[in-house]
């Protein structure tokens, strides 16, 4: 199957389309219209050195559904002692640059370039994009972010400066979730770390039909506020 290219603002080709890497179409720009578009439709971009901007719907799916969610007793005591403040938008361009210094095994620089910032940050600003930061002593030490569409929060980055801070901000993001009653969370592709909180692979149809559903309820946007717990 051929990849298509992806004109500036132009709609995607279906996703079902994918190649068999999972790439949907090349080129265009990270900005607030195409990923509204191309998030809406199971699609993310994930960028590679020296060729266009590659936007992705792989099959497989790595997708967690926020109330079969498995929290690890060792993380729960972690919680319940309390070491970290979680906060949502209140530093979501500081997660960012946490994320992008991130180190990456194998791997020079970051994925997360100056472009996709701008559109991600972007995206924040119109209540799309939302950061999950874990705070000690009033210093950012951990958070991830992603975006938020009708019942889906599209994860798509995280990183800690201390042991556990992602992880609890991560978790209280999901019970968030439930209690928001959000469908999916989506994973992208599997990691380890985020199969222990009990996400698995779907086939890509599965997910584009779940995705479909829990788009049509309303969308919630920001700045998030956590509720209390």
């Amino acid at each position: 199957m051929p990849v298509r290219t992806l004109p500036r603002r132009s709609l995607f080709p279906p996703a079902s389309l994918a190649n068999a890497d999972g790439v949907v179409a090349f080129g265009g720009r990270p900005d607030v219209a195409t990923l509204k578009d191309a998030y809406s439709h199971g699609i993310f971009p994930w960028p590679h050195d020296n060729v266009p901007l590659l936007w992705f719907c792989p099959d497989p799916r790595f997708v967690l559904v926020p109330s079969e969610a498995h929290i690890s007793r060792s993380l729960r005591k972690r919680m319940g002692r309390g070491d970290f403040a979680i906060r949502a938008d209140t530093a979501f361009a500081a997660v960012i640059d946490g994320c992008a210094r991130r180190p990456r095994p194998g791997q020079d620089g970051t994925w997360i370039t100056d472009a996709m910032r701008q559109g991600y940050t972007a995206l924040h600003a119109e209540g799309l994009a939302h950061s999950i930061e874990a705070w000690q002593d009033e210093k950012l030490v951990g958070g991830l972010y992603g975006v938020s569409l009708g019942g889906v929060f599209f994860g798509e980055s995280m990183y800690a400066e201390v042991p556990d801070a992602s992880k609890v901000a991560f978790a209280t993001l999901l019970g968030q979730l439930v209690r928001w009653e959000f469908a999916l969370v989506d994973c992208q592709s599997r990691t380890e770390h985020l199969e222990r909180f009990g996400a698995v692979e779907w086939p890509r149809p599965r997910f584009l039909a779940a995705l479909k559903k829990a788009l049509r309820r309303p969308t919630r946007l920001g700045p998030w506020t956590l509720d209390a717990v």
